[in-house]
Protein backbone atom coordinates (compact mmCIF):
# COMPACT_ATOMS: atom_id res chain seq x y z
CA UNK A 1 0.00 0.00 0.00
CA UNK A 2 2.91 2.38 0.78
CA UNK A 3 4.17 2.09 -2.67
CA UNK A 4 0.84 3.77 -3.90
CA UNK A 5 1.34 6.76 -1.72
CA UNK A 6 2.32 9.98 -3.64
CA UNK A 7 5.78 11.57 -2.64
CA UNK A 8 3.95 14.48 -0.95
CA UNK A 9 1.98 11.45 0.60
CA UNK A 10 5.22 9.66 2.03
CA UNK A 11 6.63 13.40 3.28
CA UNK A 12 3.11 14.08 5.25
CA UNK A 13 3.96 10.83 6.60
CA UNK A 14 7.57 11.28 7.45
CA UNK A 15 6.30 14.91 8.72
CA UNK A 16 3.54 13.10 11.30
CA UNK A 17 6.52 10.68 12.23
CA UNK A 18 8.87 13.55 13.31
CA UNK A 19 6.12 15.06 14.86
CA UNK A 20 5.16 12.24 17.43
CA UNK A 21 8.51 11.62 18.47
CA UNK A 22 9.18 15.03 18.77
CA UNK A 23 5.96 15.05 21.27
CA UNK A 24 6.94 11.74 23.17
CA UNK A 25 10.81 13.05 23.70
CA UNK A 26 9.37 16.56 24.77
CA UNK A 27 7.26 14.85 27.47
CA UNK A 28 9.59 12.79 28.44
CA UNK A 29 11.74 15.81 29.19
CA UNK A 30 8.95 17.43 30.93
CA UNK A 31 8.67 14.56 33.31
CA UNK A 32 12.57 13.92 34.27
CA UNK A 33 12.08 18.15 34.53
CA UNK A 34 9.81 17.96 37.20
CA UNK A 35 11.51 14.99 38.83
CA UNK A 36 14.09 17.30 39.70
CA UNK A 37 15.22 16.31 43.68
CA UNK A 38 15.98 12.74 42.21
CA UNK A 39 16.93 13.86 38.98
CA UNK A 40 20.15 15.66 40.03
CA UNK A 41 21.12 13.36 43.17
CA UNK A 42 21.59 11.05 40.74
CA UNK A 43 23.59 13.12 37.98
CA UNK A 44 25.49 14.79 41.40
CA UNK A 45 26.33 11.35 42.73
CA UNK A 46 29.43 10.32 41.40
CA UNK A 47 30.84 14.37 43.28
CA UNK A 48 31.06 12.32 46.47
CA UNK A 49 32.96 9.24 48.31
CA UNK A 50 29.63 7.96 48.84
CA UNK A 51 28.89 6.81 45.43
CA UNK A 52 28.86 3.04 45.08
CA UNK A 53 31.43 2.79 42.84
CA UNK A 54 33.92 4.26 45.06
CA UNK A 55 32.83 2.16 47.59
CA UNK A 56 33.23 -1.02 46.07
CA UNK A 57 36.72 0.04 43.88
CA UNK A 58 37.86 0.70 47.57
CA UNK A 59 39.19 4.36 46.01
CA UNK A 60 36.31 6.45 48.56
CA UNK A 61 39.17 8.74 50.77
CA UNK A 62 36.29 10.79 51.94
CA UNK A 63 36.62 13.46 49.05
CA UNK A 64 33.79 15.49 47.76
CA UNK A 65 33.84 17.85 44.85
CA UNK A 66 31.82 21.19 45.54
CA UNK A 67 30.26 22.75 42.46
CA UNK A 68 29.34 26.19 42.35
CA UNK A 69 27.22 28.41 39.63
CA UNK A 70 28.31 31.58 38.48
CA UNK A 71 25.54 32.45 35.52
CA UNK A 72 21.89 34.19 36.65
CA UNK A 73 20.64 31.28 34.26
CA UNK A 74 23.18 28.29 34.38
CA UNK A 75 21.01 26.58 36.93
CA UNK A 76 18.10 27.19 35.06
CA UNK A 77 19.68 26.09 31.80
CA UNK A 78 21.40 22.65 32.90
CA UNK A 79 18.30 21.63 34.11
CA UNK A 80 16.61 21.74 31.08
CA UNK A 81 19.66 20.56 29.26
CA UNK A 82 20.12 17.53 31.28
CA UNK A 83 16.36 17.06 31.43
CA UNK A 84 15.88 17.06 27.74
CA UNK A 85 19.19 14.34 27.03
CA UNK A 86 17.51 12.12 29.89
CA UNK A 87 13.89 12.76 27.80
CA UNK A 88 15.86 11.96 24.39
CA UNK A 89 17.52 8.93 26.16
CA UNK A 90 14.56 7.79 27.36
CA UNK A 91 12.02 8.50 24.27
CA UNK A 92 14.73 6.68 21.83
CA UNK A 93 13.39 3.65 21.66
CA UNK A 94 9.99 5.13 20.78
CA UNK A 95 11.89 7.39 17.99
CA UNK A 96 13.70 4.55 16.35
CA UNK A 97 10.46 2.79 16.31
CA UNK A 98 8.52 5.34 14.51
CA UNK A 99 11.51 5.69 11.95
CA UNK A 100 11.33 1.87 11.58
CA UNK A 101 7.78 2.03 10.69
CA UNK A 102 8.54 4.80 7.97
CA UNK A 103 11.18 2.66 6.36
CA UNK A 104 10.12 -0.87 6.74
CA UNK A 105 6.96 -0.90 3.99
CA UNK A 106 10.35 -0.60 1.52
CA UNK A 107 12.65 -2.84 2.32
CA UNK A 108 12.81 -6.80 2.11
CA UNK A 109 12.07 -9.29 4.59
CA UNK A 110 15.19 -10.06 5.19
CA UNK A 111 16.38 -6.59 5.08
CA UNK A 112 13.70 -6.04 8.16
CA UNK A 113 15.29 -7.85 10.57
CA UNK A 114 18.46 -7.47 10.01
CA UNK A 115 17.25 -3.78 10.27
CA UNK A 116 15.35 -4.61 13.13
CA UNK A 117 18.75 -6.66 14.80
CA UNK A 118 21.42 -3.44 13.73
CA UNK A 119 18.92 -0.36 15.61
CA UNK A 120 18.20 -2.89 19.00
CA UNK A 121 22.00 -3.39 19.59
CA UNK A 122 23.06 -0.08 18.58
CA UNK A 123 20.24 1.12 21.29
CA UNK A 124 21.34 -1.46 23.90
CA UNK A 125 24.99 -0.84 23.66
CA UNK A 126 24.95 3.23 23.39
CA UNK A 127 22.76 2.71 26.88
CA UNK A 128 25.50 0.22 28.05
CA UNK A 129 28.54 2.77 27.05
CA UNK A 130 26.41 5.40 29.03
CA UNK A 131 25.77 3.21 32.06
CA UNK A 132 29.74 2.07 32.29
CA UNK A 133 30.36 5.66 32.01
CA UNK A 134 27.70 7.06 34.55
CA UNK A 135 29.59 3.86 36.91
CA UNK A 136 33.01 4.18 36.07
CA UNK A 137 34.76 6.35 34.19
CA UNK A 138 33.49 9.15 34.75
CA UNK A 139 33.71 8.77 38.62
CA UNK A 140 37.12 8.49 38.21
CA UNK A 141 37.31 11.35 36.10
CA UNK A 142 35.93 13.54 38.65
CA UNK A 143 38.28 11.74 41.82
CA UNK A 144 41.08 12.58 39.67
CA UNK A 145 40.78 15.73 38.04
CA UNK A 146 37.95 17.14 40.46
CA UNK A 147 40.55 16.89 43.32
CA UNK A 148 43.58 17.50 41.68
CA UNK A 149 45.79 20.35 42.76
CA UNK A 150 49.10 21.97 41.50
CA UNK A 151 49.85 23.80 45.18
CA UNK A 152 47.78 23.67 48.41
CA UNK A 153 47.10 27.29 47.33
CA UNK A 154 45.26 26.92 44.73
CA UNK A 155 42.00 25.73 45.17
CA UNK A 156 39.59 24.34 43.02
CA UNK A 157 36.37 26.06 41.91
CA UNK A 158 34.14 23.79 39.68
CA UNK A 159 31.45 25.41 38.14
CA UNK A 160 27.98 23.48 37.77
CA UNK A 161 28.25 23.91 33.99
CA UNK A 162 32.09 22.27 33.63
CA UNK A 163 30.66 19.62 35.35
CA UNK A 164 27.23 18.72 33.38
CA UNK A 165 29.24 19.08 30.14
CA UNK A 166 31.62 16.52 30.86
CA UNK A 167 29.43 13.97 32.17
CA UNK A 168 26.91 14.21 28.95
CA UNK A 169 29.96 14.42 26.59
CA UNK A 170 31.55 11.70 28.05
CA UNK A 171 28.47 9.65 28.55
CA UNK A 172 28.10 10.45 24.14
CA UNK A 173 31.37 9.55 23.55
CA UNK A 174 31.16 6.38 25.45
CA UNK A 175 28.55 5.32 23.58
CA UNK A 176 30.14 5.99 20.65
CA UNK A 177 32.65 4.07 21.18
CA UNK A 178 30.16 1.21 22.29
CA UNK A 179 28.89 0.81 18.61
CA UNK A 180 31.84 -0.94 17.82
CA UNK A 181 30.71 -4.54 17.63
CA UNK A 182 27.65 -3.53 15.58
CA UNK A 183 29.93 -1.61 13.34
CA UNK A 184 32.57 -4.40 12.92
CA UNK A 185 29.71 -6.99 12.61
CA UNK A 186 27.82 -4.97 9.70
CA UNK A 187 30.88 -4.70 7.88
CA UNK A 188 31.46 -8.34 8.11
CA UNK A 189 28.40 -9.42 6.91
CA UNK A 190 29.20 -7.13 4.01
CA UNK A 191 32.63 -8.50 3.42
CA UNK A 192 34.67 -5.45 4.25
CA UNK A 193 36.10 -6.87 7.21
CA UNK A 194 37.29 -10.39 8.86
CA UNK A 195 38.21 -11.93 12.30
CA UNK A 196 41.29 -12.96 10.89
CA UNK A 197 41.90 -9.28 9.51
CA UNK A 198 41.16 -7.82 13.23
CA UNK A 199 43.29 -10.44 14.86
CA UNK A 200 46.13 -9.61 12.59
CA UNK A 201 45.35 -5.82 13.50
CA UNK A 202 44.81 -6.91 17.50
CA UNK A 203 48.82 -5.18 18.49
CA UNK A 204 47.62 -2.03 16.54
CA UNK A 205 43.96 -1.74 17.87
CA UNK A 206 45.22 -1.89 21.35
CA UNK A 207 47.52 0.81 20.90
CA UNK A 208 44.54 2.68 19.24
CA UNK A 209 42.18 1.94 22.12
CA UNK A 210 44.87 3.81 24.87
CA UNK A 211 45.28 6.28 22.64
CA UNK A 212 41.54 7.06 22.84
CA UNK A 213 41.19 5.98 26.36
CA UNK A 214 43.61 8.78 27.26
CA UNK A 215 41.58 11.40 25.36
CA UNK A 216 38.17 10.19 26.78
CA UNK A 217 40.04 10.93 30.32
CA UNK A 218 42.53 13.17 30.35
CA UNK A 219 44.45 11.60 33.30
CA UNK A 220 47.62 10.74 34.10
CA UNK A 221 46.37 8.41 36.60
CA UNK A 222 47.50 5.02 34.86
CA UNK A 223 44.92 2.41 36.94
CA UNK A 224 41.98 5.17 35.21
CA UNK A 225 43.85 4.40 31.88
CA UNK A 226 43.66 0.68 32.44
CA UNK A 227 40.48 0.77 33.28
CA UNK A 228 38.75 2.22 30.43
CA UNK A 229 40.89 0.43 28.11
CA UNK A 230 39.93 -2.80 29.77
CA UNK A 231 36.39 -2.86 28.22
CA UNK A 232 37.13 -1.19 24.91
CA UNK A 233 39.64 -3.78 24.26
CA UNK A 234 36.68 -6.41 25.38
CA UNK A 235 34.68 -4.92 22.54
CA UNK A 236 37.11 -5.48 19.94
CA UNK A 237 37.62 -9.13 21.12
CA UNK A 238 33.82 -9.44 21.21
CA UNK A 239 34.03 -7.90 17.80
CA UNK A 240 36.49 -10.68 16.21
CA UNK A 241 34.44 -12.76 17.48
CA UNK A 242 30.95 -11.26 16.06
CA UNK A 243 32.48 -11.16 12.92
CA UNK A 244 34.05 -15.08 12.67
CA UNK A 245 30.42 -16.16 13.48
Amino acid sequence: MSEQLTFWEHLDELRSCIVRSLVVVLLAAVVAFCLKDWLFAVVLAPRSSDFVSYRVLGVGDGFSVHLMNTGLTEQFMTHMRVALYVGLLVASPYVLYQLFRFVSPGLYQNERRAAIWIVASAYAMFVLGTLLNYFLIFPLTVRFLGTYQVSPDVANMLTLQSYIDTLIGMSFVMGVVFQLPVVCAVLGRMGLISGQLMAQYRRHAIVAILVVAAIITPTVDVFTLVVVSLPIWLLYEASILLVRS
